[in-house]
């Protein structure tokens, strides 16, 4: 837009010029404004006095005569200038030119204007428009520049014939009459090339008061004379404001001396230029604006007048506000980035580096274009790098690597660059931009990670607990290349010092150290295991804690000055060694340092409590071998998913199996008793099922025919992967066995005596009870007597007494054989128990105590009870025993009703509960389990073995039997015995005495 508009102000500057002029300033524009390496016009007035063939060459050929360039247009496009394309192709001194052509008149009657470039897009669209624009303006202003030559010559001409002819007016008054004519022809149409001329100027006055732009022209001294009317109205200004130097008011007042001071320069010089000021609008308001000003000279080359145009950039001054801001953030952004960045030459040398780079390494931007950033990188690295680097300059691939960087401070970092290519748009490399980042923290992490798992891997696999303690103290000394390390373990039964690990320090200096008392305030690593802190001595020889402490004169005469001491725990927090380092100077522990303590006492922590784990490990392995022997105990792992099973050894010597032989379920099922496989696949269901299981007892038949008679524990458990395991213990209790068998058979013996003791206690009872059927007998014979002797005999009545007489004989008989059986020496049995029906027969028999005792009896029977399983009168004896105890406990109550309730009712897990509340004067609250105590009893006459028996009774019959003291008085006695059921009774052996079951018969063993 500014090159049409300043192609639009030529004709201003070409007004009352010259031919030549006009196509010197029309190349010269032409030259400036296109790509061109020629430019050429071509005039065709052969009658002009200015050449007919002219061109401007730029700098980037060899220039060649302008004739030359002309046969080349026409060999290529014909003599018809008007007939030639407005682009082509031309070949002028051998080098091929790409040419746009413009015809100066509509048919190219006045001349014709190439340009020509060696770039292949050349003439764009662009291009064209301007040299157009360009043509056209140069044709208004060659055909002013005719017409006034012609006029010139005209007049020239005519004043030539006046004085030619002044001599001969009188003898050619014909012939001058007609010159005048000839003359007066001549100044119309001179005339007619002002009017022209004149319409010609108010045309380009109005254009320039039309163009989008600000245009202007001065004096030579840079006085102004004409403002567009487009400035005036922006500006708001009238031509005679802007006139002179008016034009100043509308310009910034922040601006004016700049503008002024250029535009001095400009008229000093003689050469044009640009400038830049914000200029007010007629609104009030600043907009920026490039003032553009070039110079018209005359044949002599002197100034004749300044033409300029005003062009607004206003948003393009905004934007490049906004990318100089951008551009500014971009750095701050570039410098604070956390990390060294870079940029390099498509050579890969290195031409910038981030503010943070230049702080870190101390670099400026002059040592980098020295080559100071080679002497940043190790020594050791730099030959890797560059090679790597260069041969990714070579290949264009990015580029990544790590290396040690040189710090400000001498030191060296680990880091790792990355660096990467940028391409123009044909694919050519022409800078890298790179980012380096400080990786010291991973390098050491990756490097504590190594150690930390050869040290683990060395626990793991079981080495020795000195071999890793003296790995430890090694990768320690490796990370703080002055410290020296020992670990000292300790022997808290003794609380001592029991040795100390130390690779690196000599024998005589840790060698005193075994055996010393950990207590004490002198010693800096007793302090440390006392105390659980870290313990820093700084200057053992100068810090006056230790003075007096014997350690100070042992560290120094070793040549060391500082002692760091940190106690190593366990998890429970027990204090298990102390981790000491030493140095030769005086010093402090670092955060590095305290990170690598922290680590190492981790490690020795887990090494030190392995190593004691696994010492009692072995023992417990030891302890629990010799207690299954002992205890003739085994045990074994069931997988269900696989069927796999694993036999201790000593379950091996149950089994009497081969311990190197493997176990299947078969072998089991060819050891377990025949009687006993079906209860094994039940309970083994259970267990596939999910169930654990609280105990069972089975028997094995070894290959001899010998029963054995085991007792198993277990449980499932569910492992994380949803996989199941039976895990169980398996006890040999055959001989135990055989001794509750014999001693079933003594309790049996002793309970049968107990039970004859009672036979006095209840005579008095068995007395009465028998006594009222037979006084009934003896009523009824006699009344049968009286009413057969009778005249008539009174035979019915008889036959009745006689039904009477029988009923009571029963009774009577009844009584003596529940009696019998009660005291009877017979061998128990298993059948199904009406427990309501047993307790009222109890009951009856016990009567006669109770009226005699005044204890009023309240049954409290549950209706629809089950029956029970177990033999009646072990059962009976039970509840009898349980009620002579009641009544014995209210012998002494006065005070209230010596109450007694009998109650039944159904219990938990398929039970039957029987209890027996009395309200006697109770007992204390240590004596509830001394109760049933043999030989132990709360009365004076008592042998303290009757609720013994009758517990031992009730864990025959696989139930529970316990006492509670009432919330009120008294005591309440209960047991608990299963349900009958067909299964139950086809399998349960009870024994007078015994808590064993064979067959398998499920029990809850110390349930409830």
């Amino acid at each position: 837009m500014n090159d049409l508009v300043s192609l639009l102000a030529l004709p201003a500057i070409w007004a009352g010029g010259s031919p030549p002029q006009i196509v010197e300033t029309l190349l010269d524009v032409l030259v400036a404004m296109l790509p061109v390496d020629f430019i050429y016009v071509r005039l065709f007035d052969a009658d002009t006095e200015w050449p007919i063939e002219i061109a401007r060459f730029a700098h980037s050929i060899v220039q060649v005569k302008p004739e030359e360039i002309g046969r080349a247009l026409y060999q290529m496009f014909g003599d018809a200038a008007s007939k030639w394309p407005p682009s082509g192709q031309i070949h002028i001194g051998g080098v091929e030119f790409f040419a746009g052509l413009a015809l100066l008149g509509l048919q190219g009657e006045v001349g014709v204007v190439v340009t020509g470039s060696q770039s292949s897009d050349f003439p764009n669209q662009t291009d064209g428009l301007l040299l157009k624009v360009a043509a056209n303006q140069a044709v208004v202003a060659l055909q002013g520049a005719r017409q006034l030559g012609e006029q010139k010559r005209l007049a020239s001409e005519l004043d030539g014939r006046v004085t030619e002819r002044t001599g001969e007016l009188v003898a050619a008054n014909q012939t001058l009459t007609q010159e005048v004519e000839d003359r007066r022809r001549t100044e119309e149409a001179l005339r007619r090339s002002e009017e022209a001329l004149a319409a010609s100027q108010h045309d380009l006055k109005l254009i320039i008061n039309t163009i989008p732009a600000l245009a202007w022209a001065t004096r030579p001294d840079g006085y102004t004379e004409f403002l567009s009317q487009h400035y005036l109205d922006y500006a708001g200004l009238s031509a005679e404001q802007g006139q002179g130097w008016g034009w100043t008011a509308a310009i910034h007042p922040d601006d004016v001396t700049g503008l002024l001071a250029a535009w001095n320069t400009f008229l000093t010089s003689g050469e044009g230029g640009e400038a830049e000021a914000r200029l007010r609008g007629s609104d009030g308001s600043y907009r920026w604006f490039l003032l553009r000003a070039n110079p018209t000279r005359d044949e002599r080359g002197d100034v004749v007048k300044w033409y300029g145009v005003n062009v607004d950039i206003d948003e393009r001054k905004r934007a490049e506000e906004k990318a100089i801001e951008a551009e500014r953030e971009l750095q701050r952004t570039v410098d604070g980035i956390p990390a060294l960045v870079g940029a390099f030459a498509a050579d890969g040398t290195r031409i910038f580096i981030n503010e943070r780079g230049r702080e870190f390494t101390g670099l400026s931007t002059d040592d980098l274009a020295g080559g100071g950033w080679r002497s940043t990188i190790h020594p050791d690295d730099i030959e890797l790098e560059e090679r790597k680097w260069y041969e990714c300059v070579a290949s264009g691939e990015p580029f990544e690597h790590e290396y040690r960087v040189r710090a400000s401070d001498g030191t060296y970092r680990w880091h790792i660059a990355r660096r990467v290519p940028v391409h123009d748009k044909a694919g050519k490399v022409i800078r890298w931009y790179g980012i380096s980042h400080d990786i010291e923290g991973r390098k050491r992490a990756e490097a504590f990670v190594a150690s930390e798992k050869h040290l683990l891997e060395m626990i793991a696999s079981g080495s020795l607990l000195r071999d890793v303690l003296s790995a430890l103290c090694v990768f320690v000394e490796d990370a703080a290349p002055d410290c020296f390390c020992d670990v000292h373990l300790i022997n808290w039964s003794s609380s001592t010092f029991e040795y100390a690990v130390a690779p690196s320090l000599s024998p005589g200096y840790i060698a005193p150290i075994a055996g010393m008392p950990v207590d004490g305030d002198l010693l800096p690593c007793g302090i440390a295991a006392y105390q659980k802190t870290q313990v820093v001595a700084v200057d053992m020889e100068s810090d006056p804690r230790w003075y007096t402490s014997p350690v100070r004169l042992h560290v120094l005469k070793h040549g060391y000055r500082s002692v760091w001491s940190t106690p190593i725990c366990s998890r429970e927090g027990r204090v298990l060694a102390t981790f000491c380092i030493v140095q030769r100077k005086p010093a402090s522990p670092s955060p590095h340092h305290q990170d690598l303590i922290a680590h190492a006492t981790q490690i020795a922590s887990i090494a030190i409590e392995r190593s004691l784990i696994e010492a009692a490990l072995r023992r417990s392995e030891t302890l629990l071998s010799e207690a299954q022997r002992l205890s003739s105990t085994g045990a074994f792992s069931w997988r269900l998913d696989t069927d796999e099973i694993a036999f201790s050894e000593e379950l091996y010597h149950i089994f009497e199996l081969d311990p190197n032989s493997a176990v299947t379920l078969e072998r089991l099922r060819e050891r377990i008793h025949a009687d006993d496989l079906q209860s094994l696949s039940a309970q083994m269901a259970r267990v596939r099922a999910g169930q654990s299981y609280l105990g069972y007892e089975i028997r094995l038949r070894m290959p001899d025919s010998r029963v054995k008679y085991l007792r198993t524990f277990g449980r499932v458990i569910r492992h994380q992967d949803d996989r199941m395991e039976c895990l169980t213990a398996v006890q040999d209790v055959t001989e135990r066995r055989q001794a509750e068998e014999a001693l079933g058979r003594a309790r049996s013996e002793l309970a049968h005596v107990t039970r004859v003791s009672s036979l006095g206690v209840l005579t008095a009872s068995i007395a009465h009870e028998v006594s009222q059927p037979l006084s009934g007998i003896i009523t009824n014979a006699s009344t049968c007597l009286r009413m057969l002797a009778a005249d008539p005999p009174n035979i019915d009545g008889a036959r009745e007494t006689a039904r009477r007489t029988i009923r009571d004989g029963n009774l009577a008989s009844d009584v003596i054989t529940r009696l019998r059986a009660l005291f009877s020496k017979r061998a128990p049995t298993v059948q199904s128990v009406d427990l309501n029906e047993a307790a009222r027969e109890v009951i009856a028999l016990s009567s006669g105590d109770l009226q005699s005792s005044r204890v009023v009896l309240q049954p409290e029977f549950a209706e629809g009870l089950p029956l029970v399983a177990g033999d009646r009168v072990q059962l009976q004896q039970v509840i009898m025993n349980l009620l002579r105890n009641a009544v014995d406990a209210m012998n002494g109550v006065d005070d209230r009703p010596r109450k007694l309730t009998i109650k039944t009712e159904p219990d938990e897990d398929d039970h039957v509960r029987l209890s027996v509340r009395d309200s006697g004067t109770g007992f204390g609250p240590d004596n509830a389990e001394r109760l049933f105590e043999p030989f132990y009893t709360t009365k004076n006459e008592g042998m303290g073995m009757g609720l013994s028996v009758s517990r031992s009774i009730i864990e025959s019959h696989c139930g529970r039997l316990w006492a509670a003291a009432n919330d009120g008085p008294g005591v309440t006695f209960t047991f608990s015995v299963p349900e009958y059921s067909r299964e139950r009774s086809s399998v349960q052996d009870v024994s007078v005495g015994t808590a064993s079951a064979v067959g398998g018969v499920r029990r809850s063993v110390g349930a409830r």
